[in-house]
């Protein structure tokens, strides 16, 4: 229940007609519902009608607490209790206004509201107490400040206001009309007109607003729209007073008599919210002119009558007398009431000018949790003290002087010294007023970012030259007002974010971050925190060749869409790429969630993921994964009963060859019982040694030892003894047999003990390295090769610099090369050796292998980004001459998209502040020569043969496109007509900014919904041979119906009746035609290959988008050009992508057309006209359904349709 206190007295300022009853000789100047008569006679106390302190209050039943005398003779015309502070307020027929502090009414603050006007309404709010006479609304102070004066409309009659909200007001009265006003501007802002004039109360529900109108009726009304939805008629005379509690609404009025006007009607008319129709009237004991739901322990009505009589009922039941109380007014008549919100405390305001506090407890509160109300000090006069002067030890300084005006005082300042001046504002960046561009009054400026975001302060502080915490590399709106952390992480290595425009990302500069031809991989996909990881597998050749020349029949296999995304990373030429495909296909892994692998994006975005130790579990994953699914397959090219060749039929996969280790696990009891078993590893993980708890000091130790334990791993645990039967301590031992070509070792530096020990290994390393400085000359340090060279920057021999090899040396522990030997009588053996360093032959003879550091993978954190994870690789000479024609190594730093050549011993210093190890990779030295390393298209033109629709509804007849035939193959430069529909899987995440422009932080995650190929050439030129629907199992947030034409149900395989494919399966036909070469023709065809996640060589695809296009002018749509150049009207209702791929035909048609034989002046001038006729139309097709002079549309299609075929 809402209660809505603010009872309306000004019935008394009705109209004479409302009540015909009462005397209409009475004083204009008076309520008509006061009898001056009644005064004669009667004397009043004007300092207050005290109740004795001995009144015994029953608990539950109300009785009178206190009276008190506001202005003697003059009516009160509204009581109101205070919702914030134990106050209760009055307003009289004068317009003063009074406030009563607590039970005992001491008066607390008086003024004038208005000199004339008799006050009708009170409501109190935190900041103050609204006042409504009139023709005015006044919110004053509870100490009598005035905050706000609103004047109403000239004419206007105004009885009471309803707050919808804290800033919201609807006012109303005689008029027609209901105002809306904003409290927070004091200014109107929407006006109402009502059917039923005479506004004279109103309240609120949780459904409805109400409006009891002078006419009898009460109206229920829309909160939003004040739009009336539906009406009571309640009394045929007029109305007095009515309230509303859960589903009831109770109503007191008068009737009409005929001639003999109004009468006080002794029925409450009783509506039911529910059914919207009126129930038993209720028959009162006393003529009501107020009522109230007092909803204690039931939904009890009070019922006041202007004699003081007082009843107390239930709406549902039987009026009692023996619930009938009297307010003792003196012979006066009651002329306002209320209740106050805690339902303790009943007032009434009579014509007298007396207040009456009824109450049903001995201790009242107005409200349940009041504030404090700040009381008045009382005025202190301060008194010197006593001093007694002829004590020795009374400081004379207290005495007072006597003033001399001749000598100047020491408070005495100089005015220039106390006069007020305010602080002068900053001087405006001479940047900002440069750039500035002014609309209207309002200047707009780029931020040059000299200064902290909202912030002017005081004294700018100098920004470090080494460390720029507003101009860094990235731009990105994350982390820009955090401060710079203790330890200062390099720009290359922060997270990198891209900045999203109104046109996407064809603005953003990808060559800022990679001079490089490798690709790199974008970071916005949900779970692409394993980039780093998936570049690390795409530069080892033979998993390269493996994925690639890896097809199998599941719709989800994770090394499928590896060999999809390592062809994307192939062919690009340094633009990114993105995993969406794959990390699609991660997401639906049982194996992937049970792990936790899954993020949230809340644990991305807000860095609670542990990155360090999730890369690590998701290298372990991945390399399980690949090694069942590559050994699941029958064959290289196993799809769709393709014949399979004996190169995957063996039972060991490659991935087991590369990084497969047998290893002996053997566990000792204490009776002597030993147990053997043998099983194969893919990685190993470091154990590092325990140390003592009361040593605190770490022991050097070198890695090859520290790698050797873990491997050779021994351990004390309990275990199952089938010869004790029982549980015993047995001791544990992990030998290997063989050393695995690609050895993978995760770091485990998961906690601060790791760190710590971590950190202190490698000042050992650094602090030897020093000292085997000082005792040898420096030698120069290598340049950096001259190929990789950023642009602009040119290698110059002069550039060698002798650099200290110790400084090198800092925040080093791991080599970048190991020798490994199994002996038969030491076993495992594993050493640190120098780069360049070679085997022996007897070592070669004994089985030694040399082993080289390619991959390290870093958790960088990064405490305003929540970290981010890199990679050092060494790319091999195989990938630099397939990308640069240039045989080199070179290690490289991997950040996403941020692609950088650095120096060998950058790849493996860890400052473990700021930079934790996570996944090492050491390669058994030319190890490449014993894998196969061809890539053997696995795709076949069978993908473009007919194949079965995944939707159970789908019919034959309902066909919309004809499948190729074998002697329609594409070949080489054909022309293939292409367009996609997309859904949405995630809407975009905005922010605005200061300008009002918007800035897209992540944009929306779209997923290909549809794609429709149509064939370019021959006798069925224009015909689909590709119109598949997409199934996904993703949920999709948007369908974008009015742009793609996709509706809900058409991917569903349970309901569809489209042809329904999965996306392995279409993704499979675009590949064999880019594959085979021919040229995709399309509008927009650059974000329909990016969703898609495909990348087409630019030779091969023709954008009609580009084709009529004049530089640094706009795009234009599809549907603007066909209507154009081919009179074609297209996209009506929805998209079709049959009908925009015929008609981006027919536009390069067009095209060639126009520009045949080399007229390209003829053709700028097509184009100018173009865009002329397009800004006069505003680029809106006009409607040519009539003969309007701009040409009629083609009805039919230039190509056949696919039903005639």
């Amino acid at each position: 229940m809402m209660n809505f206190e603010g009872l309306d007295p000004g019935l008394g300022e009705y109209a004479p007609a409302m009540h015909g009853s009462l005397e209409p000789g009475l004083d204009s100047s008076m309520d008509p519902r006061l009898d001056p008569s009644l005064l004669q006679g009667v004397e009043l106390d004007p300092d207050g009608l005290v109740v004795p302190e001995s009144m015994h209050i029953v608990e539950g039943m109300y009785s009178e607490l206190h009276s008190v005398a506001a202005e003697v003779g003059i009516p009160v015309t509204a009581t109101y209790f205070d919702l914030q502070e134990e106050l209760l307020w009055m307003g009289n027929h004068r317009g003063h206004a009074s406030s009563f502090f607590g039970p005992t009414m001491g008066r607390y603050s008086s003024f004038q509201v208005h000199m004339t006007d008799d006050i009708r309404q009170i409501q109190s709010m935190d900041t103050g107490v609204m006042f409504l006479t009139k023709n005015n609304l006044k919110c004053l102070t509870r100490g009598g400040w005035i905050m706000f004066d609103y004047p109403t409309e000239e004419g206007a009659d105004m009885h009471s206001f309803l707050l919808t909200d804290n800033n919201t007001l609807l006012m109303g009265g005689l008029q027609n009309y209901v105002t809306e006003l904003d409290l927070t501007t004091v200014q109107e802002t929407q006006k109402f007109t009502v059917e039923v004039p005479g506004v004279a109360i109103m309240r609120q529900s949780n459904r409805f607003f109400f409006c009891g109108h002078t006419s009898g009726k009460v109206s229920l009304r829309d909160p939003r729209t004040v739009k009336m939805e539906y009406e009571f008629d309640a009394f045929s005379g007029s109305l007095s007073d009515f309230d509303v509690h859960g589903n009831l609404l109770a109503a007191c009025g008068f009737s009409s008599r005929g001639l003999n006007g109004l009468s006080c009607d002794r029925f409450l008319m009783v509506f039911d919210l529910r059914m919207m129709r009126a129930i038993t009237p209720l028959q009162v004991h006393v003529d009501p002119l107020f009522l109230r739901f007092i909803p204690t322990y039931t939904s009890r009505l009070a019922i006041i009558s202007q004699t003081g009589q007082c009843q107390f009922c239930e709406p549902t039941g039987l009026a009692s007398l023996a619930d009938l109380f009297h307010v003792n007014t003196v012979g006066q008549l009651l002329m306002s009431f209320d209740v106050s919100s805690s339902k303790q405390a009943l007032s009434f305001g009579d014509s007298g000018g007396c207040v009456h506090l009824w109450s049903s407890a001995p201790e009242v509160s107005y409200n349940s949790y009041s504030r404090e109300t700040e009381l008045a000090l009382p005025c202190l006069v301060d008194s010197l003290p006593q001093m007694d002067w002829s004590h020795e030890l009374m400081p004379l300084s207290l005495i007072p002087m006597p003033l001399n005006s001749s000598e100047p005082l020491l408070s005495d300042w100089a005015t220039n010294l106390i006069s007020p001046s305010p602080r002068r504002a900053p001087p405006v960046d001479p940047e900002i007023l440069r750039t500035m561009k002014t609309v209207g009054f309002i200047g707009y400026a780029p931020n040059p970012r000299t200064r902290p975001r909202n912030q002017v302060p005081y004294k700018i502080k100098e920004i470090e030259v080494d460390y720029d915490n507003y101009n860094q590399v990235p731009e990105s709106p994350i982390g820009r007002d955090e401060e710079p952390h203790l330890y200062m992480v390099p720009k290359k290595y922060r997270k990198v974010t891209i900045k999203y425009s109104k046109l996407g990302l064809e603005d953003f500069d990808f060559k800022h971050y990679n001079r490089t031809l490798f690709a790199g991989l974008e970071p916005h996909i949900p779970n692409a925190y394993c980039n780093c990881m998936i570049q690390v597998l795409y530069f080892l050749e033979p998993i390269r060749c493996l994925v690639q020349n890896h097809l199998c029949q599941k719709e989800f296999c994770l090394a499928c869409e590896l060999g999809f995304l390592f062809h994307m990373l192939d062919l690009s030429r340094g633009d990114p790429c993105q995993a969406s495909n794959f990390l699609r296909a991660f997401r639906t892994i049982p194996e992937a969630s049970a792990l936790g692998l899954i993020l949230a994006d809340s644990d991305e975005q807000t860095g609670k993921a542990r990155l360090g130790r999730l890369i690590q579990s998701w290298n372990r994953f991945i390399l399980a994964q690949l090694h069942q699914e590559t050994l699941e397959q029958e064959g290289p090219q196993a799809y769709r009963g393709a014949s399979s060749s004996g190169l995957g039929s063996s039972a060991e996969s490659v991935i087991g060859r590369l990084f497969g280790c047998e290893v002996e696990n053997s566990s000792l009891c204490r009776c002597g019982k030993e147990t053997v078993r043998s099983s194969m590893t893919l990685l190993f993980t470091m154990h590092y040694p325990e140390q003592s708890s009361l040593d605190k000091t770490i022991e050097e130790y070198d890695f090859a030892d520290v790698l050797k334990k873990s491997i050779c791993l021994e351990q004390s645990t309990q275990a199952w003894c089938d010869n004790c039967e029982k549980y015993q301590p047995t001791v544990q031992t992990r030998n290997i047999r063989c050393l695995p070509d690609v050895l993978v070792i995760n770091c485990e530096v998961n906690s601060s003990k790791e760190a710590e020990f971590w950190r202190a290994q490698t000042e050992y390393v650094f602090n030897s390295a020093l000292k085997k400085e000082a005792a040898e000359p420096p030698k120069p340090k290598e340049p950096l090769p001259t190929e990789w060279c950023l642009e602009e920057e040119l290698c110059s021999v002069e550039g060698l610099t002798f650099d200290t090899q110790a400084e090198d040396m800092r925040h080093v522990w791991i080599p970048l090369s190991l020798k490994m030997c199994i002996s038969k009588t030491q076993g495992l053996e594993v050493s640190s050796i120098s780069v360049g360093e070679e085997l022996t032959e007897s070592e070669e003879a004994d089985g030694a292998s040399i082993y080289d550091l390619v991959v390290t993978v870093s958790h960088i954190q990064d405490p305003r980004t929540g970290g981010n994870l890199v990679a050092h690789i060494k790319v091999g000479e195989t990938y630099h001459q397939r990308k640069e024609g240039v045989t080199h190594q070179q290690w490289y730093l991997f950040n996403d998209f941020l692609i950088e050549p650095i120096d060998k011993a950058e790849s493996v210093q860890f400052d473990v502040n700021w930079k934790v190890p996570a996944v090492l990779y050491y390669v058994r030295r030319n190890y490449n020569a014993k894998y196969d390393l061809k890539i053997k298209n696995p795709i076949e033109p069978s993908v473009l043969l007919t194949e079965a629709s995944l939707a159970r509804k789908q019919r034959k007849s309902h066909a919309t496109f004809i499948p190729l035939m074998m002697s329609e193959m594409p070949q080489a430069s054909d022309l293939v007509g292409l367009d996609a529909e997309f859904v949405t899987l995630n809407q975009e995440e905005a922010e605005l900014r200061s300008d009002g422009t918007k800035s897209t932080i992540k944009p929306s995650q779209m997923s290909v919904a549809r794609i429709t190929c149509v064939r370019g050439q021959g006798a069925n030129e224009g015909v689909p041979f590709i119109d598949d629907y997409i199934s996904t199992q993703e949920q999709v947030v948007d369908y974008l119906t009015q742009y793609s034409g996709i509706k809900p149900g058409d991917l569903d395989a349970k309901i569809s009746s489209k042809h329904l494919t999965t996306l392995k399966s279409t993704y499979l036909k675009l590949r064999f035609l880019i594959d085979t070469g021919v040229r995709f023709v399309g509008h927009g065809l650059q974000k329909d290959f990016r969703v898609i996640n495909l990348m087409v060589p630019k030779d091969q695809v023709i954008d009609t988008v580009y084709l009529f296009h004049m530089p640094r002018k706009r795009m234009i749509s599809l549907r603007f050009l066909a209507w154009y150049f081919l009179d074609l009207k297209i996209q009506s209702e929805t998209h079709d992508s049959t009908e925009d791929a015929r008609t981006a035909l027919q536009l390069y048609r067009k095209y060639l057309e126009l520009s045949h034989n080399g007229r390209q002046d003829e053709f700028r001038k097509v184009l100018k006209a173009l865009y002329e006729k397009g800004r006069k139309l505003d680029w809106k097709v006009p409607d040519l359904d009539c003969s309007d002079g701009q040409g009629s549309p083609k009805r039919t299609a230039v190509f056949p349709s696919v039903m005639g075929l």
